[in-house]
């Protein structure tokens, strides 16, 4: 049987298992190539550096968070508090699964992060564009009565759920508590968006 063939995926996989096997401070590109049984510089062909296949994994790791959400940012014919309410349940389950299932890939995760800011800034971006586009089509059907701009807005309640996202708050995801704190800061944003004072054209709120 002729060996598999080498892709970027595979080498993503690989690169994983290195990092959780060893931790960010010490797996090698070398570590890698010999996971997948091949020479360091096959790996450098399709990454150039170490730094770009740490960036790339980070990357994947961030886009299994914005592939499992797109679904309730798709879903345009949706009821929009439905789909925002889901869409938040979706990215507080998931964050807090990888914290708690995989604390050390968490952990491993967390320095990546912070080596490539940039890729979390591209995340943040991903992530509130999945928002602005619920909370648009909330605002054209009379649903949601946004308070500014689309792009404002969508910052503003990523802003105002940080504490059930952001990696700085994992360490409160498994306390017996953080669902009662989930859930009124859920219903807070969703009753913000709903309420009933006059809108403008545009659907923001008047005033």
């Amino acid at each position: 049987m002729p060996p598999e063939t080498l892709t970027p995926e595979r080498i993503l996989e690989a690169t994983e298992d290195v990092l959780r096997r060893f931790g960010p401070a010490k797996a090698t590109v070398v570590d890698v190539a010999r996971a997948l049984g091949v020479s360091h510089g096959s790996v450098y062909r399709h990454f150039a550096t170490k730094a770009a296949l740490r960036e790339a994994v980070t990357q994947r790791w961030l886009d299994r968070t914005h592939d499992a959400l797109e679904t309730f940012a798709a879903d345009s014919a949706g009821d929009a508090a439905e789909r925002l309410g889901q869409w938040l349940d979706g990215l507080f389950a998931a964050k807090r699964r990888k914290a708690i299932g995989d604390p050390e890939m968490f952990a491993t995760f967390m320095v990546l992060a912070g080596e490539n800011s940039d890729t979390v800034t591209r995340h943040i971006a991903h992530m509130t564009e999945q928002l602005g586009r619920i909370l648009t089509d909330g605002a054209a059907r009379g649903e949601f009565v946004l308070p500014a701009s689309v792009p404002v807005t969508a910052r503003a309640v990523w802003d105002a759920t940080c504490r059930f996202h952001d990696p700085v708050y994992s360490a409160e995801w498994s306390d017996p508590a953080i669902d009662t704190a989930y859930a009124a800061a859920r219903a807070l944003v969703l009753r913000g968006l709903t309420g009933n004072g006059p809108a403008t054209a545009d659907g923001r709120a008047d005033g």
